[in-house]
């Protein structure tokens, strides 16, 4: 792929669920792309928020779907909570965690005690997802803050894709400890920089492109650290929420999946398109096709347009524009 836009980077950094995957389905084309990449000699790093699995559960996972990994390649937000607590705690302090059994291990790794109860020796308070958590675990962890421990939630992604649908995340977890106890957790994990400065810095990249489907975690993440960014449709994100992407949730590049990752640079970016003429008319973006007119192409001149006019109203001029805004989910402001 000596011509695709990962040339022009030193390392690719791939979510996960949502975008390489979800559940026991692997996106078409995922498993090939990421193997040329390798074959360019380009590292790659799986980023991960999901903090209820070990890296090596997911290097497992990874490998079951046909796509070849190690541990050492894999970054998760459990770690950046462990790195977090290791750095404000004392070592063998007591740390209440609400989560799997992996986040408790990385906890112990870091030197600390990790801890099931409240009690007055608990420093702080770990927060990743888990499916095992109830109100009981959420009760030992509100006493626990509210009688003024450290708390620390690995990411605060408020869904969790499945292969049937989007289900509560730990961020809706978190929501419920931050309505209890009037607090605000530090967040380890995406959209904070720390775990993709790290998971760069573990191969020496200094450009390095973060791969995505969530806006206000991986897109945001990778704005915050630096580094740039392709959106892709198969999670979270929708033409509809990338068009009215505020400035720190704004990719660089847009496509359908990870195949997007094979085309030019100049294609795969967002920018105007010859084929596609937009104009602004009473604040409504008005689209109109010429020849052969692609649906990725026009959302693509669409994000760059709304992005500069902040106007995300559109309306089609043309039975062309039309079919494209339908495929798109877009709502057409035309009256004809």
């Amino acid at each position: 792929m000596s011509d695709a836009l990962t040339a022009a980077y030193d390392a690719v950094l791939f979510d996960l669920d949502g975008t390489v995957y979800q559940g026991t389905h692997v996106f078409p084309g995922s498993a090939e792309v990421i193997a040329e990449i390798r074959e360019d000699g380009v590292p790659v790093r799986f980023v991960t928020n999901n903090a209820s699995k070990a890296p090596e559960d997911a290097v497992s996972h990874l490998r079951e779907l046909g796509i070849p990994a190690e541990v050492s390649e894999v970054n998760t937000s459990s770690q950046a909570a462990a790195a977090v607590l290791r750095d404000r705690l004392p070592a063998d302090a007591e740390v209440l965690v609400v989560g799997a059994k992996s986040l408790e291990a990385e906890v112990a790794a870091a030197g600390l005690r990790p801890v099931r109860e409240f009690g007055r020796e608990v420093a702080a308070v770990v927060q990743g997802h888990s499916p095992d958590t109830d109100w009981h675990i959420l009760a030992e962890a509100c006493l626990s803050i509210r009688a003024g421990a450290l708390w620390i939630a690995c990411n605060i992604d408020t869904t969790l894709p499945s292969e049937r649908g989007l289900l509560p995340g730990n961020g809706s977890m978190v929501a419920v400890l931050r309505s209890a106890t009037d607090s605000e957790p530090i967040v380890a994990g995406k959209p904070q920089p720390p775990l993709f400065l790290t998971a760069a810095e573990s191969v020496g990249a200094r450009t390095p492109l973060v791969v995505g489907d969530r806006l206000n975690t991986d897109i945001a993440g990778a704005n915050a650290a630096g580094f740039d960014s392709f959106a892709v449709l198969t999670g979270v994100a929708t033409p509809a929420t990338l068009v009215a992407a505020v400035p720190s949730e704004r990719p660089n590049y847009i496509a359908e999946d990870l195949t997007g990752l094979r085309e030019p640079r100049e294609r795969a970016e967002v920018g105007l398109r010859e084929e596609w003429k937009i104009s602004v008319e009473d604040n409504v973006l008005v689209v109109e096709g010429t020849g052969d007119s692609d649906k990725l192409e026009l959302l693509r001149a669409l994000c760059h347009k709304a992005w500069e006019s902040g106007i995300t109203a559109v309306r089609a001029n043309g039975e062309t524009a039309r079919s494209a805004l339908a495929e798109l989910s877009l709502t057409d402001k035309s009256t004809t």
